[in-house]
């Protein structure tokens, strides 16, 4: 059962990764550099929502994974970092 939230958890880490170097390194540029400000509003707002189902997916895998507080803490602190998802996608594979 809890292997279902598990997996469910790294597909979301890894695209929520994806969409924050999106929204870093390819629409903010494109903002400050180029005046494109939309790329941001679009960008951001789908990165927004990721990282919302994120956090619900986080606290619903630490209820039933009873993985430790650190560990937990680690995942969401690793998703503010750029690259930092990539980091914690295999010990979220060495749960499933």
């Amino acid at each position: 059962m809890f292997n279902d939230i598990v997996k469910k958890f790294g597909l979301i880490n890894s695209i929520e990764g994806y969409s924050y170097l999106i929204l870093l390194f390819i629409a903010m540029p494109l903002k400050y550099m180029f005046g494109y400000p939309l790329a941001v509003k679009i960008v951001g707002m789908a990165h927004g929502i990721l990282f919302i189902i994120f956090c619900i997916l986080l606290v619903e895998a630490w209820k039933k994974t009873n993985w430790s507080l650190k560990e937990s803490v680690l995942f969401f602190i690793a998703s503010l970092i750029p690259f930092g998802t990539f980091y914690t996608k295999n010990r979220i594979k060495s749960y499933e």
